[in-house]
């Protein structure tokens, strides 16, 4: 799953901030463009853990524009989106997941 941002100059502080217009939770800067970006991988994957955390949907990540930057979510947490939105798009509950899986639910 890649998602596209917004590197925007921060012309008070200098620098750049970095926003992701499909997951608004997502705010992170840098001083040079490179840096923010860097720093984008982390506050998405940590955007993530919101919605897990809500058990909200991901919104689907919209198509970039032309030379949009995007970011990338790792194989593991795209996985673990894609499992949390058919979760909530089915109204299903861990313990019914892990009954239809045959196992137990996990403790936390």
């Amino acid at each position: 799953m890649k998602f596209p941002v917004t590197l925007t100059p921060d012309e008070a502080d200098g620098g750049f901030v970095v926003t992701f217009p499909d997951i608004p939770e997502a705010i992170t800067q840098g001083e040079t463009a490179g840096q923010a970006l860097a720093m984008a991988q982390d506050a998405l994957e940590t955007a993530m853990e919101f919605y897990f955390e809500d058990k909200r949907a991901v919104p689907v990540p919209s198509k970039p524009g032309r030379g949009q930057p995007v970011v990338a979510l790792p194989a593991s947490v795209s996985a673990k989106v894609l499992l949390l939105n058919e979760m909530v798009q089915q109204h299903i509950r861990p313990a019914e997941l892990a009954r239809r899986l045959n196992t137990t639910p996990q403790k936390a």
